[in-house]
């Protein structure tokens, strides 16, 4: 077996490494403004949004319910009316709705007769995973969002993003051996036992930070040129 034979499972290698960090290279974070990445939600100005319950695509049960019961207030604190999540609930369910995937299908505008909605948000839980060591313990929030106009069916919003929330805790007894101890009992209890409504209000809380304010926000209008970050193909961003 000749040198060139022994090196080219080392070239083959080198080669899709280079390539890889070509790859990487070309995907960038681009910061753009809100009025640059979300410009028909600047055009339609919706004001009544109706929330729909998320599709939950994870094996996490709970998820779909701790996501629910706190979309409304930060929403809200945006600038939009919600429509009442648990009136929604009922009167999609006296239509016959009661599956999310059901609800994906309809026509939006079938939400602006139900509810005088403006817009629909689409929400999918793509990821809620609880990451438990002795000392560590974490929990992973993935979701993907759509705002949807009820007049001309377009996308005015969309977002995907995860929150990587510590449920671990600190204990600062002056003795390592003690607060090691401490640290992976107490952490072993808040993952077994954790409320997990604060981390999905968190959840919800920065999956709202990138959307255009509503009309019942102070600086409504006025954000046009607020700076987002946007994960693109550096060499496709205009």
């Amino acid at each position: 077996m000749n040198s060139l034979t022994c090196k080219q499972p080392l070239l083959r290698a080198l080669f899709l490494s280079l390539a890889m960090l070509v790859l990487s290279g070309c995907v960038t974070r681009v910061m753009v403004t809100k009025g640059q990445k979300y410009p028909l939600l600047y055009e339609e100005h919706p004001n009544t949004v109706v929330v729909l319950p998320p599709i939950n695509n994870t094996t996490a049960a709970d998820a779909k319910e701790y996501y629910s019961t706190t979309i409304a207030q930060p929403l809200a604190f945006s600038g939009f009316y919600v429509v009442p999540i648990e009136p929604t609930a009922e009167i999609l369910k006296g239509q016959g709705l009661y599956d999310t995937e059901i609800l994906m299908n309809q026509p939006v505008a079938k939400f602006a007769e139900y509810f005088g909605a403006d817009a629909v948000l689409y929400t999918t839980i793509t990821k809620w995973n609880k990451s438990y060591a002795v000392l560590a313990s974490t929990l992973t929030v993935s979701i993907d969002a759509k705002l949807k106009s009820t007049k001309s069916e377009r996308t005015l919003w969309e977002y995907s993003g995860t929150l990587v929330a510590d449920l671990s805790a600190n204990s600062n007894s002056g003795n390592p051996l003690v607060d090691l101890i401490v640290k992976a009992v107490v952490t072993s209890l808040n993952t077994a036992l954790a409320d997990y409504v604060p981390y999905a209000q968190l959840a919800n809380t920065q999956m709202l930070q990138s959307i255009p304010v509503g009309k019942y926000h102070p600086r409504h209008g006025q954000d046009q040129a607020d700076q987002i970050q946007d994960l693109r193909l550096g060499k496709d961003y205009k």
